[in-house]
């Protein structure tokens, strides 16, 4: 646990983990018998992804912060790492996504309802390039799409033809809110990096 609040608590998800139950109890529920106490989810993790995620203590702090979720005041950054070169390396990727094979899902080139992640970036010098993403939408596997339509597919998310790697390398690392009588901005570091930028400079 990162943060415990009266209304609602913060973990690290640190290992690729289904949030519900698919061969054990999953994350959730772990979470649950972990911290002794019934708890209420807010938004979710893709199995892949490790960092920080929130629950609710109670229904009336889930209905809240589900709100702030759909009106996108609770800001997120996710870390990625990639060692395929990108066709730009800061911008707005933008586009509606559809379903494609095996799972996966593709980024349209229309806007009709899309998923919209802004990111920059910045080299380690062995090769890999570090990414910051901040999403606007909530869209399933938006930033490992996102990524692969950079032409850097994330280190390790072979579905999106990344390199193999002994992890998919994505990382919710930021949340920054106000809610229920807290101002709440913390980071979790992933363990694929020692050391890592601002989540949200220049990003609010």
């Amino acid at each position: 646990m990162v943060h415990d609040s009266p209304r609602f608590v913060i973990v690290d998800k640190t290992q690729a983990m289904s949030f519900h139950a698919e061969d054990g109890p999953g994350f959730f529920v772990s979470t649950e018998q972990a911290l002794g106490c019934k708890l209420w989810p807010v938004h979710r993790l893709d199995k892949v992804t490790t960092g920080l995620i929130i629950f609710a203590k109670d229904s009336d702090a889930a209905a809240e912060l589900g709100r702030l979720f759909e009106e996108r005041q609770i800001k997120k950054c996710y870390l990625a790492l990639s060692d395929k070169k990108p066709n730009k390396k800061q911008g707005l990727i933008k586009g509606d996504m559809s379903k494609a094979r095996r799972g996966a899902w593709r980024l349209q080139r229309t806007t009709q309802n899309p998923a919209i992640t802004r990111f920059d970036s910045s080299a380690l010098g062995d090769g890999r390039r570090l990414y910051r993403l901040w999403p606007q939408t909530g869209k399933t596997h938006q930033l490992r799409v996102a990524m692969k339509s950079l032409g850097a597919p994330i280190l390790g998310d072979e579905l999106y033809g990344g390199t193999a790697f002994s992890r998919v390398c994505l990382h919710a690392y930021g949340l920054y809110f106000e809610a229920l009588g807290e101002h709440v901005t913390i980071t979790a570091m992933p363990d694929f990096l020692t050391a890592a930028p601002s989540p949200f400079e220049d990003a609010l």
